[in-house]
């Protein structure tokens, strides 16, 4: 490519700042342009559940470093893309031409309240995790809507400080990632740490205004000081209408993080992987995803030869202080094989082998370096 040639990236999320670093670091010498829709900045947003929550000082440790980029850092949303005049305008009206355009504004949280109902606490940003931070000093009970990696994080930060959570989902905390087996056990080991659980037969629904509780479709209503949902995201692309590159579950990419509109290409939580052969579309909003579709969106732009797959599926929580890290496909169908401890005791190490010929390693309880895990889910038939 030349040096003249402009790339535009749209979001100062992980993956968005993954490709700006990227780019660089594979001898694009040309105009490079960040456009960011926060006022901090860019910033790691897996630890606003795990430890921000939980201890303020943390804010000071999650940004993510701009330095030697050479970018021109703009901090106004982008509120429309014009794909055939390869053109975005920003909500303060600048509007920034580009050669190459990479889509990384991520995700908003899922959101259940009615239109006018105040109150609904949601945690995606730094400034939902301070604020529920500081109604959680205040707070005598708590609801969770939503069971999975996030919602747990939730109701355990709520567990640890001594507030009554209950968590409501269709299914068993992380049941419809982690399978049956290590449901049974985290939901066992959340209850210890008093956290209830509710098993809803249908959706549930906010009540009050501002929020005070849930209702749930058997009649059942609960009511707390704290009300979190944590029922998924929606990615961010209103920005791009008429452009022909979003729908419903984002903007689709290819295994070169391509999308459908020539120049145009796509990281992270805004994306997923379009159908190929008997695999469906799929979204796959995680870190690891962010990182590596961020990498390859960069090579991409440059027509250089992808570092790796435009995937990693390499996942992690913490729920009452129980670490569990996963390297593999989700879901986990079946019963594991152990590999060392056990899962009763809270420290194992575990395989599943699927149809495939692919494996997913899991450590329960243990500290075990992820190149060891991808070592083991490549070994294991």
């Amino acid at each position: 490519m030349t040096a003249a040639r402009s790339v535009l990236v749209v979001g100062e999320s992980l993956a968005g700042t993954t490709a700006a670093r990227h780019l660089r670091a594979l001898g694009h010498a040309g105009p490079l342009t960040l456009v960011g829709a926060e006022d901090q900045g860019a910033y790691s947003r897996p630890p606003l559940s795990k430890v921000v929550l939980k201890d303020p000082s943390a804010d000071r440790t999650l940004g993510l470093a701009l330095d030697g980029l050479d970018a021109d850092v703009i901090r106004s949303p982008a509120v429309a893309a014009d794909a055939d005049r390869r053109t975005v305008t920003t909500a303060d009206g600048r509007r920034i031409g580009y050669d190459a355009l990479i889509v990384a504004t991520g995700a908003d949280a899922r959101r259940l309240a009615a239109p006018g109902q105040r109150g609904e606490l949601v945690l995606r940003t730094l400034e939902d995790a301070r604020r529920l931070r500081a109604r959680l000093a205040d707070a005598t009970s708590a609801i969770v809507v939503g069971a999975g990696f996030l919602g747990m994080e939730v109701a355990s930060a709520c567990a640890a400080r001594g507030i009554p959570v209950t968590v409501v989902d269709t299914d068993r905390p992380l049941q419809r990632v982690l399978g049956d087996h290590l449901s049974g056990e985290i939901t066992a080991r959340a209850a210890a740490h008093g956290i209830r659980f509710v098993q809803a037969t249908g959706f549930a629904t906010l009540t009050g205004d501002p929020v005070d509780g849930v209702a749930l479709a058997d009649g059942t209503e609960l009511t707390a000081d704290l009300v979190v949902t944590c029922a998924g995201e929606v990615p961010c692309v209103d920005w791009l209408a008429g452009t022909g590159l979003a729908g419903r579950l984002g903007v689709g990419i290819d295994q070169a993080c391509a999308t459908a509109v020539p120049g145009v290409f796509a990281a992270g939580d805004v994306t997923y992987l379009r159908a190929q052969g008997t695999q469906p579309d799929r979204r796959a909003p995680f870190w690891s995803n962010a990182v590596a579709q961020g990498r390859a969106a960069a090579a991409s732009v440059l027509g250089l030869p992808l570092p790796g797959p435009a995937h990693d599926d390499y996942f992690w929580t913490e729920v009452t202080g129980l670490s569990v890290k996963i390297v593999g496909r989700l879901p986990l169908l079946g019963e594991p094989t152990t590999v060392q401890g056990s899962v009763a005791d809270g420290r194992a190490l575990l395989t599943w082998s699927h149809a495939d010929g692919t494996a997913t390693a899991v450590a329960y309880g243990l500290r075990k370096p992820v190149a060891a895990l991808r070592a083991l889910a490549a070994t294991t038939k």
